[in-house]
């Protein structure tokens, strides 16, 4: 009964989708899927509708309340248009910009918005052609906007994209802006209500221009000039992964000074189907392998990459054996943190009002490294939109050095507020040469982190449930997770639990139980042990999957050491997936 309820509800739903507001592809798509024996595909791409997540609008492309097309897309850019000419009615003129990366319909989005923001009597500036991610967010700071859009599915497979919007400082939106857009796209009842006829008189396109003051910025970032200078021959394999960073990443390493850059010709074409992938995230070894294959024939010194819009980096360095390995996303963070403060610290520039930020599933070690160098150091949750939230209730009162999540993200600027690899990557490029000129390489500067701040070992993974019968399984589990906590983890006992779905952080062993201090709630459990483990649970806000994120300590004595923690640390990470029921 509830599934013929269900089906029932998504024909009629589907229905109006037939109607004269909806062009003839569209019609004709719903129209196939009403007929279909299997009613599947009808029932996911209408059961629900898309709403903002930790990284805005995301799904797969189609026709569908519950799919990314021109209709989803219209509805947000309207509900948006109307609360910006809401929040923001005392302005003579709102502006926004947009952007988009390289996906399959991404500059048909894009130009769909502009339009729908100019007919709202909103001046749009719109990039002529695709950008990073971190460059929409440098334009509005830049031209001043109220708002932003950017068209981007990030390094999800080649099926989705996505709608990422942004608010006046540059950042990713959040309360109570974000639910307030979702009102107001919720009012919208017909297709009609959304203006798609745009005035051309309110599109300015943008591009070198903006993108020379973005790149100079970067350039000023650098901590060690003199440095590249003496490595500027440094071999760097970079590839954008058919993505947006093709032209502006070895643009700025060539701005930093370097000059040997070794590029990855087949990924360097721009392509929204990533021919050359199974999937454009760096994080995946199978992504890098085109890069390392580079990297052996040219003895390179660090290989880079970036994901189709560029805010997420992929770095592989050498290890003991001469073998290239990929860093993970906690490592690139830690790397960039210690080499900016030790750096600052080398220049006498640390005053003691310097500041850093990590979200709370990103590894314990950062903690050690702003401690030990008089750093504060800020938690907050998964998504660049709360480092960035940090940054700006700091800014007039800190320092702000760099922040970075696992997920292979890092900002290192304030002119932006979304995590950046065009500067990551330029920094990364800076701190090898910087190991070199000490003569280490990365792989030995890395031992060196974990000798002084200890050793930790860090794994992701994912349990991907899709679909509405996928999404009810993610809650149970983790109704399970929060009513039945694990005694203990790969033989360590619980000490700590932390429910950021109530605020609550809870001491085992007492049974006693105090207040987070965060400014909403989140569905994250985390689980501390004895030991120094750590196990950090939520389901995705932008993906139908559960994420786990596992930390692991091992004692290390001296640098020797290093391969035999690795393995220890394994063997706990292993025993961890056990207990907890994913290995």
């Amino acid at each position: 009964m509830e599934n013929e309820q269900l089906l029932k509800e998504v024909t009629a739903k589907a229905q109006v989708w037939l109607g004269d507001g909806y062009d003839e592809e569209t019609r004709l798509e719903v129209k196939r899927m009403l007929d279909a024996d299997d009613k599947t595909e009808l029932i996911e791409s209408f059961y629900k509708d898309l709403e903002f997540g930790t990284g805005g609008l995301r799904g797969i492309m189609g026709a569908g309340s519950n799919r990314m097309n021109i209709y989803t897309v219209g509805a947000a850019t309207q509900g948006l248009a109307n609360y910006l000419k809401e929040a923001f009615k005392d302005l003579p003129e709102i502006s926004v910009a947009v952007g988009h990366d390289v996906r399959n319909n991404s500059r048909k989005f894009a130009e769909i918005v502009a339009d729908i923001f100019s007919a709202n009597g909103i001046k749009v500036y719109l990039f002529d052609s695709f950008r990073p991610t971190p460059e929409l967010s440098f334009a509005i700071r830049h031209f001043g906007c109220q708002s932003g859009v950017n068209i981007t599915a990030s390094h999800n497979p080649k099926i989705y994209n996505g709608y990422k919007a942004y608010w006046e400082d540059g950042a990713q939106i959040i309360a109570p802006h974000d639910v307030n857009i979702i009102d107001h796209v919720n009012r919208i009842k017909s297709v009609k209500e959304i203006k798609f006829e745009g005035d051309k008189s309110k599109i300015q396109i943008i591009g070198a221009d903006v993108d020379k003051v973005y790149l100079d910025k970067i350039k000023g970032l650098s901590l060690s000039p003199d440095v590249i200078e003496r490595h500027k021959d440094l071999k760097i394999v970079y590839t954008p992964i058919h993505g947006t960073g093709v032209e502006l990443i070895p643009a700025s390493l060539r701005n930093y000074g370097f000059t040997n850059i070794i590029h990855v010709d087949e990924q360097d074409v721009p392509s929204g189907d990533f021919p050359t992938v199974e999937s454009p995230n760096p994080e995946v070894p199978s992504a890098m392998a085109m890069a390392i294959a580079k990297a052996k024939e040219v003895n390179a010194d660090i290989v880079m990459a970036s994901d189709p819009d560029a805010d997420r980096i992929g770095c592989v360095i050498r290890d003991n054996s001469g073998e290239y390995v990929l860093l993970n996303g906690n490592q690139i963070v830690m790397i960039l943190l210690n080499y900016i403060i030790t750096r600052n610290k080398e220049l006498g520039l640390l005053k003691g009002n310097e500041f850093a930020v990590k979200t709370i599933v990103t590894t314990e070690t950062i903690k050690a490294i702003c401690e030990a160098m008089n750093v504060r150091l800020f938690d907050c949750y998964t998504g660049f939109k709360w480092i960035a939230a940090v940054m700006r209730d700091n800014e007039d009162v800190l320092r702000y050095l760099g922040g970075g999540e696992e997920s292979y993200g890092f900002l290192a600027e304030t002119f932006c507020r979304d995590k950046d690899a065009v500067s990551a990557i330029s920094l990364m490029a800076e701190a090898c040469a910087w190991a070199k000129d000490k003569g280490m390489d990365f792989q030995a500067m890395l031992a060196d982190i974990y000798l002084k701040y200890g050793f930790s070992h860090e794994v992701g993974v994912s349990v991907v449930r899709p679909g509405k019968t996928g999404a009810e399984e993610i809650q149970a589990m983790m109704k399970s997770f929060r009513e039945n906590p694990p005694k203990a983890l790969a033989g360590s006992p619980v000490k700590t639990i932390k429910d950021y779905g109530t605020l609550n952080v809870t001491d085992v062993e007492s049974n006693t139980t105090e207040k987070l201090d965060f400014p909403c709630t989140s569905n994250v459990l985390q689980y501390f042990t004895e030991d120094g483990s750590k196990v950090s649970v939520r389901p995705s806000g932008t993906e139908p999957k559960i994420k786990f994120y596992m930390e692991v300590k091992v004692p290390m004595e001296k640098i020797e050491d290093y391969d035999k923690c690795g393995k220890l640390a394994e063997e706990k990470i292993e025993a961890l997936k056990k207990d907890l029921g994913i290995a």
